[in-house]
C-alpha cells in the first residue's frame, strides 16, 4: 500500500485567526514543509489560483498540491451559484493534478464566528439531513463529472459535526460524495474514530491527521466558548503531540485498504509551536505509523 504526506498552510497562517499566523511567504512556507518532509500542500490564502503562476513554485519547492478547502453552501440549495463559485478552484486543482477539492459547508456553521459557542452550533433533523445529503451527492457527482472530486469535511461547529450527523448523512448520500475523515474534529465531537472508519471507510478518500490535546478540550465551556476559541488555547496539533493513538488509527485505515494521502492540518500559535519544527514532528511520527501499518511512503 501507497500513501503520500502533504501538510495544511494552516500551520503557517490561519484564515480565521490572522493572529495566529506567521509572517511568512508561501514561498518560504513550502520551503519549510518541504524541509519538514512533505511532498503535498493544501491550498491556502496565499496561494495564486492561476497554475502558470503557482507551477514553477511547486516546483521549485518539489511540492504538489494535495488538496485544499472550498467553503460550500449547498445546505442553502442553490446547486448552481456553488458551480460557479468553485469553477475557479475546480479549474486550478485539475491543471495542478490535485487528488480532491476539500469540501467544508459553511452555510450555518458558526465555526468562524468566535462570539458563537460550541453549544450553539447549528443542527438538523433527519429530513433536512436527507435533504442535504441528496443535494450534496449531486453537487459532487457534478464535479466528478467535471474532472475534479470533492472529498466531504465533517467539521467541528458545522452542520455535520457528530458521529450521529456524520452517519445519517453517509446513510442518506451517495457514493457521488467521498468523505474526507479528520480524526480530530470526529474526536472533538465525542465521536470513536475506529468505528467511524469502520463504518465509512468504502468512502474515505482523503485523510487529516490532525492530533487534539484532551486535556483543553475537556476542559472547555461549551456554553461560553467557541470553536476559535479552542483553537487558541490550543486544541489542535500534529500527529504524536497530542492524545490520539494514530498507530491504531493508520492501522485501521490499512486494514481496509486506504491508499492516498495522509495530510497534517494542526492549525496552533506558530509563537508556541513553530510551524518548522512541529511540522517535522509530526511527519516522523505519520513515517513511524505508516510503516508499522505497511505502508510505503512514496514521494
Amino acid at each position: 500500500m501507497k500513501a503520500r504526506l502533504g501538510i495544511s498552510p494552516i500551520c503557517w497562517w490561519n484564515d480565521d485567526l490572522p493572529e495566529l499566523s506567521d509572517d511568512v511567504s508561501l514561498e518560504e512556507c513550502l520551503r519549510q514543509a518541504s524541509e519538514a518532509g512533505y511532498t503535498g500542500m493544501e491550498t491556502g490564502r496565499r496561494f495564486p489560483m492561476d497554475i502558470d503562476e503557482l507551477g514553477p513554485i511547486l516546483d521549485r519547492y518539489g511540492m504538489s498540491v494535495c488538496g485544499g478547502w472550498f467553503s460550500g453552501t449547498v445546505l442553502e440549495g442553490d446547486l448552481e451559484e456553488n458551480k460557479d463559485r468553485i469553477r475557479a478552484q475546480m479549474d486550478l486543482f485539475i491543471a495542478a493534478k490535485a487528488p480532491c477539492i476539500v469540501y467544508g459547508e459553511v452555510a450555518r456553521s458558526i465555526q468562524g464566528d468566535r462570539s458563537k459557542p460550541l453549544a450553539t452550533k447549528p443542527k438538523l433533523s433527519e429530513d433536512e439531513i436527507r435533504t442535504y445529503a441528496r443535494n450534496m451527492t449531486a453537487f459532487g457527482e457534478w464535479c466528478a463529472e467535471q474532472g475534479m472530486p470533492l472529498s466531504y469535511h465533517h467539521h467541528m461547529a458545522a452542520v455535520i459535526e457528530t458521529e450521529p450527523e456524520l452517519d445519517l448523512f453517509m446513510k442518506h448520500s451517495g457514493e457521488g460524495i467521498p468523505l474526507l475523515f479528520d480524526a480530530g474534529h470526529m474526536a472533538f465531537a465525542g465521536g470513536d474514530v475506529l468505528r467511524v472508519i469502520d463504518n465509512h471507510h468504502a468512502r474515505i478518500t482523503h485523510v487529516h491527521t490532525k492530533d487534539v490535546r484532551m486535556d483543553v478540550i475537556d476542559a472547555l465551556d461549551r456554553s461560553r466558548e467557541s470553536f476559535l476559541d479552542a483553537v487558541v488555547k490550543g486544541a489542535f496539533t500534529v500527529p504524536g503531540d497530542g492524545s490520539l493513538d494514530f498507530e491504531a488509527i493508520v492501522k485501521r485505515l490499512a486494514d481496509h485498504g486506504y491508499e492516498g494521502w495522509f495530510v497534517v492540518e494542526a492549525e496552533q500559535d506558530p509563537k508556541k509551536a513553530p510551524p518548522l519544527p512541529i511540522s517535522a514532528k509530526g511527519n516522523r511520527e505519520l513515517h513511524r505509523v505508516l510503516g508499522l501499518a505497511g505502508y510505503e511512503v512514496v514521494r
